[in-house]
């Protein structure tokens, strides 16, 4: 599973790109159980953000979907969070 985030916005306006592959991971069925969640709660158009809050784009093998803070499920937000963190 090839999991995508895109996170633009926040009070610098910088852009943020990261990805993990799970394929061969020892954890890919913890990825892939929290990135269906993600995805089940994401938008397919991008919400209506807050001033310097940031905006994410969730990609999880070609389904794309979008959310924004302060409304971001707690799958979401993790799930965010670990690509920014392990991804490439």
């Amino acid at each position: 599973m090839r999991i995508r985030v895109k996170r633009t916005g926040g009070f610098a306006g910088i852009e943020r790109r990261a990805e993990v592959d799970t394929a061969g991971r020892a954890d890919a069925a913890e990825w892939q159980a929290l990135a269906e969640r993600a995805v089940a709660a994401g938008r397919r158009l991008p919400p209506a953000g807050v001033p310097d809050g940031f905006s994410y784009e969730i990609t999880v093998d070609g389904r794309t979907v979008y959310c924004a803070d302060p409304r971001l499920t707690d799958e979401q937000r993790e799930l965010v969070s670990r690509v920014l963190k392990e991804g490439a």
